[in-house]
C-alpha cells in the first residue's frame, strides 16, 4: 500500500507591535517608579520613627 499524503506545511507569522511593546515597557517602568518610591518613602519617613 503507497498512500500519497500531502503534508500541509504552516507558516507562522510573529507580528512585532512596536506600539504594544513601547506601551508594556513604559507601564512596567512605571511600576518600577512606583515601587522605589514607596520604598524611598518608607525609608526616608516611616523607619525613623521607630
Amino acid at each position: 500500500m503507497n498512500q500519497n499524503m500531502d503534508i500541509e506545511k504552516k507558516s507562522v507569522e510573529h507580528k512585532y507591535d512596536k506600539g504594544l511593546v513601547a506601551s508594556t515597557f513604559i507601564r512596567y517602568a512605571a511600576y518600577i517608579i512606583i515601587f522605589f518610591g514607596f520604598l524611598y518613602f518608607m525609608v526616608r519617613y516611616v523607619f525613623p520613627k521607630f
